[in-house]
């Protein structure tokens, strides 16, 4: 038997209350499950106000995932659009050159590479000029490395 069929018969069934609050942020978290339970939903039969009060949302959300499925389409009403905003500065080839950097010896006299170091070092070569420190720590992050 499936979890919506089960809803919709109102069973008796009771989650313990730390189960459901687990439960109800593991759905949340999960954008495009959530979404995908809205329009099984919807196409059960159940109202806007229903499906808000069943998962603990908003009626306008509901609303708002069943306007772009039916304006659309499914893709956009399950996935968010791409963000706007800077696009990156430096290629996966650019980041593999400041990793190398970090696990290169230090230049002498120094006992390890700080990211400042890094940072300067790396805006000496071509294509490097704007790089700052933020980026340089982001990107060490990212491949769990440090100076």
């Amino acid at each position: 038997m499936s979890f919506i069929y089960y809803c919709m018969k109102g069973g008796n069934f009771d989650l313990g209350w730390e189960d459901a609050l687990f439960l109800k942020d593991f759905i949340k978290k999960s954008k495009e499950e959530l979404r995908a339970i809205i329009l099984l939903f919807l196409n059960k039969g159940m109202t806007n106000i229903e499906i808000a009060n069943l998962l603990d949302i908003s009626s306008s959300t509901v609303s708002r995932i069943k306007n772009k499925y039916l304006n659309e389409g499914l893709d956009v009403a399950l996935h968010d659009k791409p963000r706007s905003g800077q696009p990156k500065k430096y290629g996966n080839h650019e980041e593999a050159e400041i990793i190398a950097l970090a696990c290169s010896s230090p230049p002498e006299g120094r006992k390890s590479w700080s990211i400042r170091l890094i940072t300067e070092t790396m805006k000496c070569k071509k294509g490097f000029e704007t790089l700052n420190r933020e980026t340089v720590r982001l990107v060490l992050k990212k491949a769990k490395q440090s100076p």
